[in-house]
């Protein structure tokens, strides 16, 4: 079963223990992430994204556009490490959310454990050296619960 994008979101930005560093680039790779791992063990994806594997790895704009129409969130603009601006996420109404069911939380706690303490580069070769980024083309549509029997397959 999908859970609702913004729940999703939501339940990250809450529970995410470093939310400085929750940048939109991350979310989306963390959702990614999430998506990748329900796929490997659940064949489905946690969310509906359609992902896509541009010149950014997995990412899509359609995380930040659904996050702006809903005025539970907010952007706060600020910088990174380098000195470059970076907006991160923030729930600003925390009210008429979803929670995930167990299967889902199992998902996205073991995915936020994992990667919460990585610096960018390390979480970003993380997300790098996945299956579905290691074996696609750029432009190409990452179907993930595809790309999850094939990995399966292999190991």
């Amino acid at each position: 079963m999908k859970m609702n994008l913004n729940d999703l979101v939501r339940y990250i930005v809450k529970n995410y223990p470093h939310q400085n560093e929750l940048s939109k680039a991350r979310l989306n790779k963390l959702i990614y992430l999430i998506d990748w791992k329900s796929a490997i063990e659940n064949k489905e994806q946690i969310s509906d994204i359609e992902w896509i594997f541009n010149h950014y790895g997995p990412y899509v704009n359609n995380i930040e556009t659904r996050l702006m129409l809903d005025d539970r969130f907010s952007f706060e603009k600020t910088t990174n490490f380098y000195g470059s601006e970076k907006n991160i996420i923030k729930v600003k109404n925390d009210i008429n959310f979803q929670e995930p069911n167990e299967k889902q939380k199992k998902i996205i706690d073991f995915i936020i454990n994992a990667t919460k303490d990585m610096y960018w580069n390390k979480f970003i070769n993380t997300v790098y050296s996945t299956y579905p980024i290691k074996y696609s083309k750029r432009g190409e549509k990452l179907d993930l619960v595809k790309l999850a029997k094939e990995y399966k397959k292999l190991n």
